[in-house]
């Protein structure tokens, strides 16, 4: 995978954590000491979940070599339509888009929650042979990065502006399942 490949990735992973940063941040003004803190969860948690997806599709790998980049292009698909589907949904107020907890579990939860679809990612990843250490730690610090800023500009630009994160992450996820698709199918160089 090339590092452009592995930063559209990174974005696309990060931008519905950004999306519920925004949310929390539009809220609830945290300090840059509180955004920083509910970035490292946010990271941490989003970088661990492509590492136990791509550990359960190496198991799976050796079933369906045949097959593995459909596997791969059908998990990214399915994880940019739903983040697209999200993104389509009318925006919600800053009172419904905030966690109605603020505590330490609530944002643990929220971050879990977030991260499910890295997971799926992790499993496709598993059948084109990548590095998943550069892949975990480069979305774990763009997701870092993004829900730290994502919290600190929440409030003044709005939930709305992370609908068009989620929606647009959404895209370059397809996008990138094509790619691997049409690589491994000989439609381009790869």
């Amino acid at each position: 995978m090339t590092p452009g490949a592995i930063a559209v990735l990174s974005l696309s992973m990060s931008a519905d954590a950004f999306a519920a940063a925004v949310g929390r941040g539009a809220a609830h003004r945290p300090a840059v000491v509180q955004a920083m803190r509910a970035g490292l969860v946010f990271g941490v948690i989003e970088a661990i979940t492509p590492l136990i997806g791509w550990s359960l599709g190496l198991i799976a790998a050796g079933l369906i070599e045949k097959i593995d980049h459909w596997v791969a292009f059908a998990l990214l698909a399915a994880v940019g339509a739903r983040m697209i589907w999200e993104g389509l949904k009318p925006a919600e107020t800053a009172e419904d888009a905030a966690p109605r907890r603020a505590g330490a579990w609530a944002l643990v939860a929220t971050a879990i929650g977030t991260s499910i679809d890295a997971a799926a990612v992790g499993v496709g990843l598993a059948f084109i042979g990548v590095n998943i250490w550069i892949i975990a730690a480069s979305i774990g610090f763009t997701t870092f990065v993004l829900t730290t800023i994502g919290m600190l500009i929440g409030k003044a630009v709005g939930a709305r502006f992370g609908k068009t994160a989620e929606l647009l992450g959404g895209v370059a996820l397809i996008g990138i399942g094509a790619l691997i698709l049409a690589e491994h199918m000989g439609w381009i160089g790869g």
